[in-house]
């Protein structure tokens, strides 16, 4: 398809600004841990609980996927969510996790999955949702124990999810040093009818 554009998207779901106020007040203290100027920080702009990558998605599949989305959202009635613990992924991947409505919340994810298989986004293997928000990357294997010790006793205050965005994501300039993913919310739907 000579001509056709795309943007590489995610659907997601933010936290609201004092819910990253508190974890960013908890996360300030590891960026002085042993270790920690090798890792690289996801900046608090960044931060969101993925539900679906999609991947780059063709331009002229965007009118049915926003359809669709629309429609997830609204067969999803809004619940509970607070930033709780941390945890870490292979040693390379560590993250705040999340507690509250997590049955509601993977409902969602498995929604938002199917909302774009349906709009006719190849979808990869679907894997079983992990509600995570990424808080650092390292480019090897790293520990980051003393990482997730220091969040395990985080419980932020719940808040009710309210929407889903889908995400653009523009990556960072190779060679940038600190050049960060670019994030910005394309369209938003409410929950619940």
């Amino acid at each position: 398809m000579s001509g056709t554009r795309s943007q590489r998207l995610f659907v997601a779901v933010l936290p609201p600004g004092p819910a990253a106020d508190e974890l960013a007040g908890a996360v300030a203290p590891l960026h002085r841990l042993p270790g920690a100027m090798d890792l690289r920080w996801t900046a608090r702009e960044g931060w969101h609980y993925t539900l679906a990558f999609l991947g780059n998605v063709d331009e002229e599949l965007l009118p049915a996927l926003y359809t669709r989305l629309e429609r997830a959202a609204h067969r999803t009635e809004p619940f509970p969510l607070r930033i709780r613990g941390g945890g870490r992924f292979d040693g390379r991947v560590l993250w705040a996790g999340a507690e509250g409505g997590l049955g509601t919340l993977r409902l969602l994810a498995e929604r938002a999955a199917a909302a774009a298989r349906r709009s006719g986004i190849p979808m990869e293997k679907h894997q079983r949702h992990t509600p995570h928000l990424t808080l650092a990357r390292s480019r090897a294997q790293a520990d980051l124990a003393p990482y997730t010790a220091a969040l395990e006793d985080f419980d932020g205050t719940p808040w009710e999810v309210g929407e889903i965005g889908l995400v653009r994501s523009d990556l960072p300039v190779d060679g940038v040093p600190g050049e960060q993913p670019r994030y910005r919310v394309v369209r938003a739907w409410p929950l619940g009818g």
